[in-house]
């Protein structure tokens, strides 16, 4: 036998001694998350949300300014004109001279409403998709 083959068998049998005289220690990798969205700890979103409303620096472009004096104003009147439809409507059907049943049309809604015996069916229709909102007011007859 070579020197240099004595030499590896000797390499060899040693590291082969090594790896099997000593056993191998590993642990169980656990990742726990962070993002109480995918289960980690509760205590959690208030700080991940902080962090990311402080690193969100986009604005919406189609967004509008509700502080600016035109939006206010604009707002209020269009408040004022609705309350004041409503007032009209609420007087058609239990005013002094109620009316049996009437439509009215304004800013893409119709307003119907029927008169029964024992109710009144308010149907408020959006023009638009054609969803409908049913409102049934109960009219108390009065005993004399």
């Amino acid at each position: 036998m070579t020197r240099f083959t004595a030499f590896a068998l000797a390499i060899g049998c040693t590291a082969g001694f090594g790896v099997i005289a000593s056993p191998a220690q590993a642990q169980d990798l656990v990742h726990t998350p962070i993002s109480p969205t995918f289960g980690g700890n509760p205590f959690n979103s208030n700080h991940i949300l902080g962090t990311a409303n402080a690193q969100n620096d986009t604005t919406d472009p189609d967004a509008v300014d509700r502080n600016n004096q035109s939006s206010i104003f604009a707002r209020q009147l269009e408040s004022r004109l609705l309350s004041a439809l409503s007032s009209q409507i609420v007087d058609a059907i239990f005013g002094e001279n109620p009316q049996e049943q009437g439509t009215i049309s304004f800013g893409g809604q119709t307003i119907e409403f029927f008169r029964s015996l024992d109710d009144v069916t308010l149907i408020i229709r959006n023009d638009d998709n054609g969803e409908e909102t049913r409102i049934v007011i109960p009219l108390f007859i009065e005993v004399n």
